[in-house]
């Protein structure tokens, strides 16, 4: 995270400071807040950061550890795959809707958001990747014809963007993504409305089932440092 100068909406620019961190794995599941800390590495006062935290607590990004405040919350394998289910139905319906309305659109500027996503994947670069990711897939929904896919999404967008952020920072995965979004760019470009429908979905899916049951090993096996942070919270 970089430091902030001081600015009247200093609380909107610490969350989103802090939910960026959560997002791109840079706080990662289990790390305990301090409002200390996070004024110090947002060179703001505690005030700010404190309302922050509490915004995220409510939605969820993090939690209460009883007298030692709080951390960030874990991915939950359930969570997730409840809410790729919704999200694969409407990228899927986004897609069939821009290969049948928007195929030229799609021609013209989705190559250069698979090349950024490329690049990004190729440097490692989790914030790019997600970036792109929700650049790729906003462009179909703005092609869609039906903008009530783009705001139904909207109330779930920073979930989804953490799980993005999941997904695209396990190894070996980036790639296969970006090879996954061209396959869906090649289908709406042809005007394969059901093919980019069913390639929408198989990619969602794909991504939660696989995160899920990543999450869900992750929390049976032993390690030093979830020992650690069971420690922290006694």
């Amino acid at each position: 995270m970089q430091p902030l100068a001081i600015q009247p909406d200093l609380v909107e620019r610490a969350y989103g400071a802090i939910l960026d961190a959560i997002c791109d794995g840079s706080l990662s599941a289990g790390t305990r807040l301090t409002q200390e800390e996070l004024a110090l590495r947002l060179d703001v006062s505690r005030q700010p950061v404190m309302q922050a935290l509490l915004l995220l607590r409510t939605q969820g990004f993090v939690c209460e550890t009883g007298r030692r405040g709080v951390m960030v919350a874990a991915l939950e394998p359930e969570r997730v795959l409840h809410l790729y289910e919704i999200r694969g139905a409407l990228d899927g319906l986004a897609a069939h809707g821009a290969a049948r309305l928007g195929a030229a659109e799609a021609k013209r500027r989705g190559p250069a958001i698979i090349a950024a996503g490329r690049r990004a994947a190729g440097a490692r670069a989790i914030g790019a990747m997600i970036a792109a990711d929700m650049e790729f897939h906003q462009l179909l929904y703005a092609l869609s014809g039906n903008p009530m896919i783009a705001d139904t999404l909207a109330l779930h967008w920073q979930h989804i963007r953490r799980v993005m952020g999941a997904v695209l920072g396990r190894e070996g995965v980036a790639e296969s993504v970006w090879d996954e979004h061209a396959a869906i760019l090649a289908a709406v470009v042809a005007g394969d409305a059901a093919e980019a429908e069913r390639l929408s979905r198989a990619h969602a899916q794909l991504s939660a089932r696989a995160l899920a049951s990543a999450l869900g090993a992750e929390a049976t096996a032993p390690s030093p440092a979830k020992e650690e942070r069971q420690r922290r919270t006694r």
